[in-house]
């Protein structure tokens, strides 16, 4: 038996998604800056996408959204495209709970003078509206707040930052990939002015991301060439993934009510199978969170020696998939940045699992799960890992 809950990594295209790459790369092939026949076919498979894309935000105009190679590529063309409108270092806020596409580049302009300022959060990992508030200067010129956080799931007061930074006159990016196709995403009400979305996280294929831009949002392009996409992201469009990305949300827009309500029921579903294990500590805040999410740091003194790591390999040779929220680079385990953001030792920052569900998981999934965990934490330490069935 196998149980895949990893969806806030990445998610399986569903069928219809890889017939419409299918369909694209058989017989819809054009490059759709032609003017033939053929360029012709693939500029109305694009514009189709791009409307669909749209509809999922109830964006008014399908031009606002530009299409890159993923999420990563569209919070870079977000942060980095408000910046290179300036000469001269200015002051941008971003929270300390950000996905590393947008603290990189963050990083980035700090080395070149600009100034950053990164918004604590609390031990659920939400942010103080006033906090931003106070954080604000008057060189401030973007505000980027991700929207549902992706290792511990909760969920930030989008509309009360955007309204703040709105009123400073500052622009409001947010990451909200993770909240796509899982939480209704209105533009024409939501004061956001740039906003990141990826394919893969919503059942389209990798290789395909967007960045809403409102109109009379100014950005410089990252990358010089054809002008393709309003001029904002150049080179030839990848069709087949932008396609599977249309339909995808198409899809998750339509699917959204029903699906959003089972993965509510699941995910609390697994939190009380677990609620009786003592050494799981829930991660992230239990009301605003993200519908599909659960996630949890082991309670243990010997956190340096039973790793989040350790139990994601543990549970794969179980045949359950899930993932670790700290970093290993080179051999090495680094802490979680989003559990130390949250107030957590190192130690603790190093145990955090996630467990994110989608549209293939079951009840049933969730039970062999819960028994599995408890099963492998006891099997690791019987002592300090004590669990009851």
């Amino acid at each position: 038996m196998q149980i895949y809950l990893d969806y806030s990594a990445t998610t399986p295209p569903r069928t219809e998604a890889n017939e419409a790459m299918q369909t694209v790369c058989t017989s819809l092939w054009g490059n759709p800056s032609s003017l033939h026949e053929w360029g012709g076919r693939a500029a109305t498979v694009l514009e189709k996408a791009r409307m669909q894309v749209a509809s999922l935000l109830n964006a008014a105009n399908s031009e606002s959204i530009i299409f890159t190679s993923g999420g990563t590529e569209a919070d870079n063309l977000a942060i980095m495209g408000v910046a290179r409108n300036y000469t001269s270092p200015q002051h941008i806020i971003i929270s300390s709970v950000e996905h590393s596409a947008v603290t990189e580049p963050a990083k980035l302009l700090q080395q070149w003078g600009w100034d950053v300022t990164y918004l604590p959060v609390d031990a659920t990992g939400r942010i103080n509206p006033l906090d931003l508030q106070a954080a604000l200067q008057p060189n401030t010129v973007l505000v980027s707040v991700i929207y549902g956080q992706s290792e511990v799931g909760t969920i930030q007061p989008i509309e009360t930052l955007g309204n703040i930074a709105r009123n400073h006159g500052a622009l409001f990016h947010t990451d909200a990939v993770q909240v796509a196709g899982r939480l209704p995403l209105d533009v024409q009400k939501l004061p956001v002015d740039l906003l990141s979305l990826s394919s893969h996280k919503i059942y389209g294929s990798q290789g395909a991301g967007a960045l809403y831009v409102r109109p009379g949002v100014q950005l410089v392009p990252l990358l010089c060439g054809g002008g393709q996409e309003l001029k904002l992201r150049s080179g030839t469009q990848a069709l087949p993934a932008i396609a599977s990305f249309g339909i995808a949300a198409e899809l998750a827009a339509k699917e959204m009510p029903t699906e959003t309500a089972r993965l509510i029921s699941l995910r609390e579903q697994l939190f009380d199978s677990l609620a009786d294990t003592p050494s799981l500590i829930p991660t992230g805040d239990r009301l605003y969170r993200l519908p599909h999410h659960v996630s949890f740091y082991l309670a243990t003194a010997d956190g340096e020696n039973v790793t989040g790591k350790t139990i994601v390999r543990q549970l794969n040779l179980a045949g359950i998939a899930i993932s670790a929220g700290s970093a290993c680079h080179s051999g090495k385990l680094s802490p979680s940045p989003v559990l130390l953001a949250m107030g957590f030792s190192e130690t603790v920052a190093k145990s955090g699992i996630r467990l994110t569900l989608g549209r293939e998981t079951t009840a049933a999934d969730i039970d062999w799960t819960a028994i599995a965990l408890k099963q492998v934490l006891q099997r690791l330490n019987p002592v300090k890992f004590a669990v009851s069935y």
